[in-house]
């Protein structure tokens, strides 16, 4: 049995085989600044048909068919070096959030805060400006995703996911629930491709045989299994890899945080991005990017590595007392970046509890109607509940005849945190490992029996990583 144990990514800027310069590529070509008239009537007053996901002019109900962004790396087989959208490149500090645009109808100055919006009317002619040109303040993306449901989907959905926790939630909390405040949010992402290459060696146990020695509190349980050297060598092509790129949602540490229920809505149906316009931001707020890649990137490899490990695990099927990988290599030839704006729908909740302040959240996907939140529990409830369950279990313990009937000790403990987990969802989150789509290509596969191991004690190999998360999305950023 291997006990050594090496892992390599080679990074994306690597001198090795990638050019120490990314390739910008300008995605806001053809974009302009100001009207956005339709072209049927001249009218600028246009917005998203959550629908159908067109943008559609609120005078004359004349549609556009959405515009695909065509000028990124599209076979990402291919893909080589590292290849960025222009929305993407680092935020300039000094940029200023402030832009102001003279009207093409009535000649008017207007002036758009960046910072909270892409758009404004002009107070004398009432068109509607845009800022479609990307600043370097983060607020202009790549890509947009369009909503896809509209509020009252979006409500229904809140209220399911509430409803079915209304038994131990705060009272305060039931009293003040309405979903008439959601808002509707774009939120910024990281969307990342990559080409790469994988190299896998170590050990798989393929078990045999179980069986028991002893009796009584004696009795023990072993496993025979057979030991293999295995090898997995694959081109894996990673699309669409999304990291939040908002600070506040990446971090949290805290015990406090119910933030990770956004980054648990996810996987997004990326495919359906265009190319933004500020007419599909109409009626919604968003949120800037305050972090650039080389922050991301230390995240961004370590989850490349994990899918990477996890694409592989569909080989090795047969190996079902796990794989210790002793080497893992994964070789980066190419990736690809782009920001964009994503769609959610967000209730949020302050809980005050003396100087304690929570901000509890209810998530809905706005194209999938995924639903994740946390909600403020009434704690003397949980715990009372909890207590009269211990009872329970200590009544069954002395009257029921059980081998392991000390086990009735722990299900008031058991039952709290089953209730606390599923009102505040603290370890939900988005299964890139699995979710993220993959294309696996020149597999390279190496299986050699060893020996047959008896007697074995653990139900799993020594060292079984296979499985394991090199990082957990929403607790790996530091800021």
């Amino acid at each position: 049995m291997q006990n050594s144990y090496s892992e390599n990514i080679t990074p994306a800027n690597s001198n090795n085989n990638q050019a120490n310069a990314p390739t910008i590529i300008q995605t806001d070509v053809g974009a302009n600044d100001g009207q956005n008239k339709c072209p049927k009537c001249g009218s600028t007053d246009i917005s998203l048909n959550v629908n159908n996901g067109k943008l559609r002019c609120i005078f004359c109900r004349h549609e556009f068919e959405p515009e695909k962004l065509d000028n990124m790396q599209q076979d990402l087989s291919q893909l080589q070096g590292q290849v960025m959208g222009s929305g993407a490149t680092d935020i300039v500090a000094d940029t200023k959030d402030i832009v102001t645009f003279k009207c093409s109808s009535c000649g008017a100055e207007v002036v758009i805060d960046t910072a909270s919006s892409t758009q404004a009317r002009c107070h004398w002619c009432r068109n509607t400006l845009s800022v479609n040109q990307q600043i370097p303040n983060g607020s202009i993306p790549d890509v947009v995703l369009p909503f896809g449901i509209s509020k009252d989907v979006a409500k229904t959905e809140i209220e399911k996911f509430v409803g079915k926790r209304k038994f131990f939630a705060h009272p305060k909390f039931r009293q003040e629930f309405t979903t008439e405040n959601i808002m509707g949010v774009y939120l910024p992402y990281i969307l990342v491709d990559a080409n790469a290459h994988v190299n896998l060696v170590g050990n798989g146990e393929h078990l045999t045989r179980t069986y028991y020695r002893g009796s009584g509190e004696n009795r023990r349980t072993y496993y025979d299994a057979d030991l293999y050297h295995v090898e997995r060598e694959f081109d894996l092509v990673i699309q669409g890899l999304t990291v939040e790129s908002s600070a506040d949602k990446l971090n949290n540490s805290s015990s406090n945080a119910t933030s990770n229920v956004i980054n648990a809505i996810m996987p997004f149906d990326l495919e359906n991005c265009v190319k933004f316009n500020a007419n599909y931001l109409k009626g919604y707020t968003s949120e800037k990017r305050d972090t650039n890649i080389d922050q991301l990137r230390p995240l961004v490899d370590k989850e490349s590595k994990d899918i990477a490990k996890f694409a592989a695990n569909n080989t090795l099927q047969e190996y079902d007392r796990g794989v210790a990988w002793s080497n893992e290599q994964l070789d980066v030839k190419g990736q690809q970046w782009k920001a964009a704006y994503l769609p959610v729908w967000l209730y949020s909740y302050l809980q005050v509890s003396g100087e304690k302040k929570i901000l509890h959240y209810v998530a809905v996907n706005a194209r999938t109607k995924e639903t994740m939140g946390s909600v403020p529990i009434h704690m003397p409830k949980l715990l009372g509940i909890s207590f009269l369950v211990e009872i329970l279990g200590i009544l069954a313990m002395l009257f029921i005849d059980f081998d392991y009937n000390w086990a009735f000790l722990l299900v008031g403990v058991i039952y709290f945190f089953i209730m606390f987990n599923r009102y505040r969802n603290s370890n939900a989150r988005h299964k890139y490992e699995t979710e993220t789509k993959t294309n696996m290509t020149n597999l390279r596969k190496v299986d050699n029996y060893i020996k047959t191991e008896t007697g074995l004690t653990n139900s799993k190999i020594n060292g079984i990583n296979n499985t394991k998360l090199e990082t957990i999305a929403n607790q790996a950023f530091k800021k």
